[in-house]
């Protein structure tokens, strides 16, 4: 392998757009982050559309921040690869952005052309598609997500001008950054197999689109949405001729720089995690993973919302679990996602919405920490007037279910909502710590239950694999590593490693494309030595946190432990 030059990694999160120049040995040479806009209807809590146009212009600025820091040049690029929200984007046939909001503007020119994957609008679409018994059902758990591609472009074809709608080009956001950084519009099999209802070994299904009203998809070979005849790429293959002239001059890059096949933002974290060593009470791990090993980690990608995702040889079908997807990583394996709708996003509502929450804010300024150290070291105080042993005892009388946006997994249900049992009169900083407290453990238990079905159907998950935001979240982590039984490993920089996970396609698109075309051995065998590569030669980049279970994990509560002892060992991770 090269050991010059750069590979930029693009991760499109929910919130923000982070750029990574990574080196050759998966270091970071610099990072930046553009916060991206998110338009929400007042009158429609259903609502969340963004634009490609915001997030484009944001990409634009991370990638030259990078390149100045780092002092370097547009040369020593030699590839790049993105990985984004599962979102609908929709542009016409030239790519111009299209306007996916209901009202009079739906499917004329417009910036607002994404529907966020957080977008609940298609319920009654996904009932529809639910209730036709189609075999795509069998490839996303038995239920499809209203959160999913199809509802989304169908809930558009019912709304929209029949010509207005035929002019129209369907993307998850993944592709849709491929095809305008190249001008190519072959799709990846991550997006079009996890999202978009494309079945393994199969592909599109002409009498489910006929069924459920997208005849015209089958009609025209499904130019609308790609993929037609089997013209999908696997994760880093070079899309088209490199970045197209444009997007070159639009980046601060070079025509031709080598672009890999996109994925999904949670399987750019899966890729930025599960190749890692890690070292135990102070000393480097001596094993070395194998692709084979890969089956045993699940990586969990946990920002705005989770996202749990496990590799396995042969298919696993998990009810109420999406997939099993065949091909989104590596060509001839098979891919499992479990999901929360809303974790981060769930712990900050909680918080934010509580009347203690300015008083809270004003503490963790004045003591210069976070507002999360904050509400720990009031659990503790409270532990400790309170003659409780652990965080659990102190809330034994207060319940919460924390499906306020719905279930993704296992029950698969978008219609539950969260409840909150054992309300006192008290809105001081003691109850939010409490109620701070029930739902990180609400988080952890569901986590378990995801995690135990998988097991129940065939994985053999031994440990799991962090990255984004609540990776952060030592309290949280620990909940995960007690609660479910199996240690939980965290990467040194929580949002690194999905950048990390993008920058491994560019660099296997630079180093895919001096061989020619290879076969599916070869592919798999040069991606995982990418990733195990980056990990043995960068052990004081990679370093991070290996959280074991602490002793005395109480099954009847499933956690225990929760007394704010240290976690246990060190992990390259």
């Amino acid at each position: 392998m090269s050991s010059e030059g750069y590979y930029i990694g693009i991760d499109v999160g929910t919130g923000s757009v982070r750029a990574g120049l990574v080196k050759p040995d998966g270091s970071i040479a610099a990072i930046s982050t553009e916060a991206t806009q998110t338009f929400r209807d007042p009158d429609d809590h259903r609502i969340f559309e963004q634009s490609t146009t915001d997030i484009w212009n944001g990409i634009g600025k991370t990638i030259k921040t990078v390149l100045k820091e780092a002092n370097v040049t547009p040369e020593q690029v030699k590839g790049l690869g993105f990985d984004a929200t599962c979102s609908l984007a929709v542009t016409d046939t030239n790519g111009d952005p299209v306007v996916v909001t209901g009202g009079a503007d739906l499917g004329q020119n417009g910036d607002r052309n994404i529907i966020l994957w957080a977008d609940h609008r298609a319920e009654e679409e996904a009932n529809l598609i639910n209730g036709t018994g189609s075999k795509v059902l069998d490839y996303v758990g038995g239920v499809m997500s209203l959160e999913m591609e199809i509802p989304k472009t169908l809930w558009l074809k019912r709304r929209m001008k029949p010509e207005l709608f035929s002019r129209c080009q369907f993307f998850d956001l993944p592709d849709f950054l491929s095809y305008r950084a190249t001008g190519d519009n072959t799709r990846s099999t991550c997006s079009v197999t996890c999202k978009c209802s494309y079945v393994p070994d199969l592909g599109w299904q002409p009498d489910f689109f006929t069924k459920i009203g997208l005849k015209e998809f089958v009609d025209n070979n499904y130019k609308q949405i790609g993929g037609a005849d089997g013209n999908i790429l696997t994760a880093g293959l070079p899309v088209g001729h490199g970045l197209s002239k444009r997007a070159a001059e639009e980046l601060g890059l070079l025509p031709g720089t080598p672009v890999g096949s996109a994925v999904i933002d949670a399987y750019a974290g899966w890729l930025g995690t599960v190749a890692a060593r890690f070292t135990e009470n102070g000393k480097l791990s001596d094993f070395v993973p194998s692709l084979n090993e890969s089956r045993h980690r699940l990586a969990a990608c946990a920002g705005t919302s989770t996202c749990h995702i496990v590799q396995s040889k042969e298919g696993v079908f998990v009810n109420g679990v999406w997939g099993p997807y065949k091909g989104a990583v590596f060509p001839g394996w098979w891919m499992n996602e479990g999901g929360q709708s809303s974790t981060g996003q769930l712990i900050d509502f909680m918080i934010k919405t509580h009347p203690a929450h300015g008083q809270l804010q004003q503490l963790a300024q004045d003591k210069n920490t976070s507002i999360h150290e904050v509400l720990h070291k009031e659990l503790h105080k409270l532990c400790a007037e309170y003659k409780v042993e652990s965080f659990t005892e102190l809330t034994k009388d207060m319940h919460f279910y924390p499906d306020l946006h719905g279930n993704r997994s296992p029950i698969a249900d978008p219609r539950m909502r969260g409840s909150l049992v054992g309300l006192a009169l008290d809105d001081g900083l003691s109850d939010l710590a409490r109620k701070y407290n029930l739902t990180l453990e609400a988080i952890a238990l569901q986590t378990r239950h995801i995690v135990d079905e998988m097991n129940s159907k065939g994985h053999a998950i031994q440990s799991i694999y962090m990255s984004g935001g609540q990776a952060k979240n030592s309290h949280l982590m620990q909940l995960f590593a007690d609660t479910i039984g199996i240690p939980v490993v965290l990467p040194k920089s929580s949002g690194a490693a999905v950048v990390l996970g993008a920058a491994m396609l560019g660099r296997f698109a630079s180093e895919a494309g001096k061989v020619g075309k290879l076969t599916e051995e070869e592919q798999c065998e040069a991606l995982w030595n990418i990733m195990v590569y980056i990990y043995i030669f960068n052990e004081r980049a990679r370093r991070g946190v290996l959280l074991k279970l602490h002793a005395g994990r109480h099954d009847a509560y499933g956690c225990a432990g929760r007394t704010g002892r240290k976690p246990q060992g060190e992990a390259v991770a």
